[in-house]
């Protein structure tokens, strides 16, 4: 068993300690992922990878206990942690642009889609919403989005982690391209 097995165990268990040693081990890893799919286009926003990083890792401390089960589990939570910041974050920049705050861009990397989708704050609503729905009809084409595009993880380790063949993974990933790409055009 890896450190990062065990630590998991000890987190899944409820020791807080536990979640900060498994940031700290991944921490390379997931300032990637955050890099990797935060663009900044206005100097104002207030978030860069670093700091997304850390208020994933404020919001999984703040749960009692961790579900992950190994490695990229944890990696594609984490993913849909960050995801859910970047959301709010730019909910709270359109609140306050209504009342006449400051405003910032941040943008999704959606070049696996289309280059033409819309752009900024609209598009991260668009894909979150997007998710969102596709998660009403088949939750597992979400965390095979989420572990692929969001985490970066190859087709094998992500079957490893589902429990599905390799051939799965790659319908379920056409499946969630096709349909999200379908619902960011509408947009």
């Amino acid at each position: 068993m890896g450190d990062v097995t065990v630590l998991l165990e000890a987190a899944r268990q409820g020791e807080t300690l536990a979640v900060g040693r498994i940031f700290e081990l991944l921490y390379p890893e997931l300032k990637r992922i955050a890099h990797a799919r935060l663009r900044f286009r206005d100097d104002r926003l207030l978030m860069d990878t670093g700091v997304l990083v850390h208020e994933a890792y404020l919001r999984l401390l703040g749960k009692e206990r961790l579900h992950a089960n190994d490695r990229g589990h944890f990696l594609a939570y984490a993913a849909q942690v960050m995801r859910s910041v970047v959301v709010d974050t730019v909910r709270e920049q359109q609140a306050e642009r209504r009342g006449g705050g400051p405003q910032g861009l941040v943008t999704l990397d959606t070049g696996a889609f289309n280059a033409a989708l819309p752009q900024g704050e609209d598009e991260i609503l668009k894909i979150h919403e997007a998710l969102e729905e596709l998660a009403q009809i088949d939750a597992r084409l979400v965390r095979v989005v989420e572990m692929r595009y969001f985490v970066g993880l190859s087709n094998q380790e992500i079957a490893d982690s589902l429990g599905v063949t390799t051939r799965t993974v790659e319908r379920d990933w056409e499946k969630a391209r096709t349909f999200l790409y379908s619902m960011l055009r509408q947009g």
